[in-house]
């Protein structure tokens, strides 16, 4: 009769630990937090109008976008475009990562109120530099473009965007 009740009992303490890793499983499965994020999709279509803006305009541009903790999604830097433009496209996408607004908001900023933000190393405070914000206004990354004038770099940022409105929905 002991066999019996040993075997019961270990029955329950098999079924209980079983029941007890699976609540713990699908609990810490339901507190992880779902957000959207940058895709590559999303950063090539971004790029590609960028692209088509710039070569209507005749202008050379180094386009980066980043994931919205500062990662590098999609790099492209088209036909003759400055070297040196790389290294200013991936700050200012940067720092639209870092800080979710534009570059030009910061030049503002370090012009009137903050003039020591643009000795800051790993700031852009010139026009170029976008964050990417979903409808709900969420920060999902960054788009930094140059090769141009800084107004031509803000102008093709926002082409960029606006070609992937839809996405961001």
């Amino acid at each position: 009769m002991q066999v019996h009740n040993r075997g019961a009992k270990m029955k329950k303490l098999v079924s209980f630990l079983v029941l007890s890793v699976s609540a713990f499983f699908c609990g810490s499965a339901s507190a992880l937090e779902m957000r959207p994020v940058m895709t590559l999709d999303v950063a090539k279509k971004m790029a590609q109008a960028c692209e088509e803006k710039a070569i209507q305009e005749g202008w050379r541009m180094n386009i980066a976008i980043m994931d919205a903790g500062g990662n590098l999604v999609y790099f492209e830097r088209m036909d003759r475009a400055f070297l040196k433009s790389i290294d200013i496209a991936i700050l200012k996408a940067e720092s639209s990562a870092g800080f979710p607004f534009s570059t030009k908001v910061l030049e503002e900023i370090a012009s009137t109120r903050v003039p020591g933000i643009a000795h800051v190393p790993g700031i852009a405070t010139f026009e170029g530099g976008l964050p990417v914000m979903t409808a709900s206004g969420e920060h999902i990354g960054s788009i930094g473009v140059s090769g141009a004038a800084a107004s031509d770099d803000g102008i093709c940022a926002q082409v960029a965007i606006d070609a992937v409105a839809t996405d961001l929905q």
